[in-house]
């Protein structure tokens, strides 16, 4: 069947706007993968920038603190688990910060070995030092709460731990077995000045979105 005229300007008119449709919906897409490719990679510049800054930290308290906690880390040697009943604690250097309580969070570096001398955690790895560990009231066992009280920030104590303030019956995987008594070196150091994670880099995590 022909067309009139007028229909045939209707479809011409139809067709119009759905090219426009089209071409707009295009163009939408294309930004919004413009504007998530820009996202990525600022994301990226700012989580170089702020891996950057905390590696460079990390490396300066390696620097400051390596040579210390190594020397002291040569007393982990075999001791007779039979006679650890109660927690005992020597103190190898006396700090001169502040005190610590059972109640305080702070910073240090550590090694840790069993009675066969045999050390399971350590914060020496390799030529360098971890992190400083974070001690947060709860968050650790009993022996180091009870063990590092009385410190000062600054201060070295070897630390001997009864099983019981240390993993108990249930041991700690394949490395503590159960009833196991360990020992300690334990350095607190002052707590490194924080980095901040970007405003933008935050926003990003939490909401998707840099802004």
């Amino acid at each position: 069947m022909a067309t009139s005229k007028a229909q045939r300007i209707g479809i011409w008119i139809i067709a119009g706007f759905m090219a426009v449709g089209t071409i707009g919906s295009f163009a939408i897409i294309v930004l919004a993968n413009s504007n998530a490719q820009q996202d990525q990679e600022r994301v990226k510049q700012l989580t170089a920038e702020y891996t950057a800054a905390t590696n460079k930290q990390s490396k300066e308290l390696s620097d400051k603190y390596f040579a210390t906690l190594s020397e002291h880390a040569k007393r982990a040697a075999p001791f007779d688990a039979t006679t650890v009943t109660e927690l005992k604690t020597e103190d190898i250097v006396i700090g001169t910060g502040d005190d610590i309580t059972e109640a305080s969070s702070f910073n240090a570096y550590y090694v840790g070995w069993k009675p066969d001398g045999t050390v399971f955690d350590s914060s020496i790895e390799g030529t360098a030092l971890k992190e400083p560990f974070e001690v947060a009231p709860g968050g650790v066992i009993q022996g180091w709460t009870k063990g590092a009280a009385g410190m000062k920030v600054g201060g070295i104590r070897e630390l001997t731990i009864p099983s019981n303030l240390a993993y108990g019956e249930a041991g700690s995987g394949e490395l503590i077995p159960a009833n196991t008594p360990l020992k300690f070196v334990i350095m607190i150091i002052p707590a490194p000045e924080p980095i901040e994670m970007p405003q933008e880099l935050l926003n990003y995590y939490q909401t998707g979105r840099l802004q």
